[in-house]
């Protein structure tokens, strides 16, 4: 009966992180697409990254106005109609003919593809028990940061050979599977049912902001993903140009490489209860932040991609440990904590690409990255010395001693 029930847990934990991978993925797929996009829709690179951008604004616009619905509606059911509609919208993408049409399905898709993440976490706090609430948080969570490779690397693959069209056939192909997937082996978790409140949601909303604890995590959370978009988005150009000159299957390698370092993700429940949430953070920051400034001072390849594996390694770790510390902080309202967490986190990633690549346009790649790694430098410094993360606002909230 035990294995029975932990056999079940497994294929939960298993379609959770499925699509946290592929819902995410639809942020990244057009970042290795620059190029054909600048030539299909006679514009320039610049103007691109706003596909990108477009998406991750609304995404994070889309956290907030979802989770109210999460308790209105239920949990399975919000994440079943999220991949209805990112299943059709990734679709008609792929009959994009003019740049605004791109831009206003983009900005449809990322504000459906938002139902999911908040949900999810709260999913996972009603169905999980507590014992292996971390371990589904971890994997979601690698998930999230795997997407940033997966995302890229079929992309590529598939622009590399077909026409750009395929990749969005593809993944709507996919987001059907995920469909088929939570609607027959997710179960619907047991809920009151409550009237949708925005007055009380707003209250909740301001409640937390003010929290200063909660504030040093938003600022954390904000340059997670503004370094990592920000960095990807220079390293394609920078390995093709003066003095690699890499192919573009030579930088797809370089690409899935990354994935590399985010296998310590799922492992971070496993630090946690070792070592603690904070200390674990710090770590996390501190290996992600001599990553990315390895790669400022790097002139060697090699040492450049070693770097990025380092930088991404950190990354992917913080994810799941930052996730866990808001969820306890926000105790009652950790939906709302969680989609704020969201909402930040992609706001670092709509500015991520056009930051970097207008520092790149004043003081080049390496001017670029080190903007990068001075934003990473402050988040990891608010972290070791913030004593505001002490306080515990939940009983699984804890620092080793």
């Amino acid at each position: 009966m035990f294995q029975s029930s932990s056999k079940r847990y497994y294929l939960y934990t298993f379609i959770l992180f499925w699509c946290a991978l592929v819902v995410v993925s639809s942020v990244y797929v057009v970042t290795p697409l620059t190029d054909t996009f600048s030539s299909y829709f006679q514009v320039s690179e610049q103007e691109t990254t706003w596909i990108g951008s477009v998406f991750s604004g609304c995404y994070a616009i889309g956290f907030l106005l979802f989770v109210p619905l999460v308790e209105s509606f239920g949990k399975r059911q919000l994440i079943v109609f999220g991949l209805v509609m990112l299943t059709w919208l990734t679709f008609l993408l792929a009959f994009a003919e003019a740049f605004w049409f791109m831009l206003m399905f983009r900005a449809l898709q990322g504000f459906f593809a938002a139902t999911f993440a908040p949900t999810a976490l709260a999913y996972v706090f009603d169905l999980f028990p507590k014992d292996k609430r971390m371990v589904a948080i971890s994997y979601i969570s690698f998930g999230y940061v795997l997407a940033g490779i997966f995302g890229q690397a079929v992309a590529d693959i598939i622009n590399q050979t077909f026409e750009w069209q395929l990749v969005f056939y593809v993944f709507s192909v996919i987001y059907l599977i995920s469909i088929f997937l939570v609607y027959c082996f997710l179960p619907s978790t047991t809920q009151t049912v409550r009237q949708l409140k925005v007055k009380s949601y707003i209250l909740q909303i301001k409640q937390l902001i003010i929290r200063r604890e909660l504030q040093v995590c938003y600022f954390i959370a904000f340059t997670l993903l503004f370094t990592f978009l920000g960095m990807y988005s220079l390293m394609g150009d920078y390995l093709q140009g003066n003095p690699y000159y890499l192919l573009d299957r030579e930088v797809f390698n370089v690409r899935v490489l990354g994935i590399t370092g985010m296998l310590l993700s799922p492992f971070a429940g496993f630090f946690v209860k070792r070592w603690g949430e904070l200390i674990v953070l710090r770590f996390s920051l501190s290996i992600a932040l001599i990553g990315l400034f390895f790669m400022v001072i790097s002139n060697n390849l090699w040492f450049t991609i070693s770097a990025s594996v380092g930088y991404v390694a950190g990354i992917s770790l913080t994810f799941p440990v930052l996730m866990k510390i808001i969820g306890d902080l926000g105790g009652e309202a950790r939906s709302v904590a969680s989609a704020l967490y969201a909402f930040i986190l992609f706001v670092g990633a709509s500015l991520g690409p056009m930051t970097s690549l207008y520092f790149k346009g004043i003081a080049g790649y390496h001017g670029a990255l080190l903007s990068l790694a001075s934003c990473l430098f402050i988040s990891c410094w608010v972290a070791f010395l913030s004593k505001l993360l002490r306080k515990k606002s939940d009983a699984s909230f804890s620092e080793s001693t």
